[in-house]
């Protein structure tokens, strides 16, 4: 078995810690601080960011906007209920679609929430099913009939739980989200808010913005016993020459720069080369696990993580994967909160 397989972290017992919901408000939400140096691990809340952070510190964050991709169907003639994640669409008339779902078929006909009706064509090359509808799928109908894709761990520690009523269409984005094209969060910007900003820039600390659309292949598990062999799905992002501009002069003045987020680091890993980071459109496929030697960010702040995700063999490159897992240790000792609504650590 590989030495990189951080099999241990699926020892921890955290389904009990997982959010429902996010802190609010979302900076009161604690933070573990994590010195890579010392090893020292400590517990602050998110709205210390202000004094945690050296003064000149600029940090990227990922401004990409969740759309409503998960859809209830029924299975005809005659079947049972089913949901879809749709995971995109390449067609321009939006009536064929690549989307996630259970015990589906090839030739099974759906029907969806206002009567749009498809068939299921077949299983395409990154393991999504896909679909062709009788009508365009276009923004109107997704803004009518889909729902904000809640991850299904949220949905299951509710029903254990009776939980209902949360306000996901607002609390499952980032306050700054603004271009539209992602399945799942950023969700280490969950924490900020303006007043935050507003703190952060008096302390003389900077942001600017990536764009990287999260989709499915974020958190598709590691599943493979040598993770080396973990196949990465390619995520589209984007980084404007304003963005491109502030990141090299930071690095050209060797300033700290801080990564929010796995899909903030992704993408500036991603279009790093030869110590200075590329404007434009790319497409990011990069599994970073332990061993990686990062390019870009001196700091990352991101959220707890599943076990077995690719966000977590990120972490792990960065904070060391002994180090990490005291540290998962200790938050789970800590009943600190959990993955997509939890709480977050900052590495230093």
């Amino acid at each position: 078995m590989s030495k990189i397989n951080l099999k241990e972290f699926e020892s921890l017992d955290i389904e009990p810690l997982i959010a429902d919901k996010p802190a609010e408000p979302r900076d009161s939400s604690r933070l573990l601080v994590l010195n890579r140096k010392t090893g020292e691990i400590s517990d602050r809340h998110f709205r210390d960011l202000p004094e945690l952070l050296p003064a000149g510190t600029l940090m990227v964050l990922n401004n990409s906007k969740v759309w409503k991709a998960r859809l209830t169907a029924r299975k005809t003639p005659g079947g049972g209920h089913c949901e879809l994640l749709l995971t995109g669409s390449d067609a321009a008339d939006k009536k064929t679609w690549k989307a996630l779902c259970r015990k589906m078929k090839p030739s099974q006909e759906i029907e969806l929430n206002g009567g749009l009706k498809g068939i299921c064509s077949g299983l395409a090359e990154d393991g999504a099913y896909e679909f062709k509808f009788e009508a365009p799928m276009d923004e109107k109908y997704l803004a009518e009939y889909g729902d904000v894709p809640l991850p299904q761990y949220i949905l299951n520690a509710r029903k254990r739980r009776g939980v209902t009523g949360r306000q996901d269409d607002i609390n499952y984005q980032t306050v700054y989200a603004d271009p539209v094209g992602s399945i799942a969060a950023p969700t280490a910007g969950f924490h900020f808010t303006e007043n935050l900003f507003d703190r952060l820039g008096k302390a003389g600390i900077r942001h600017t913005f990536v764009t990287l659309h999260i989709g499915w292949g974020t958190f598709k598990p590691v599943r493979e016993e040598d993770p080396e062999k973990h196949i990465m799905m390619t995520e589209h992002c984007y980084v404007s020459p304003e963005t491109a501009g502030m990141i090299n002069s930071q690095k050209d003045s060797t300033g700290k720069l801080l990564a929010v987020g796995t899909s903030s680091m992704r993408t500036m890993e991603a279009m790093f080369s030869g110590g200075h980071i590329k404007e434009g459109l790319a497409d990011a496929d990069l599994f970073i696990y332990p061993g990686y030697k990062f390019k870009s960010a001196d700091i990352f702040i991101t959220n707890l993580h599943v076990p077995s995700s690719a966000p977590l063999y990120m972490t792990a490159a960065f904070a060391g994967r002994e180090l990490l897992f005291e540290a998962y240790r200790h938050a789970v000792e800590s009943r600190y909160r959990f993955y997509s609504y939890g709480d977050s650590m900052l590495i230093m």
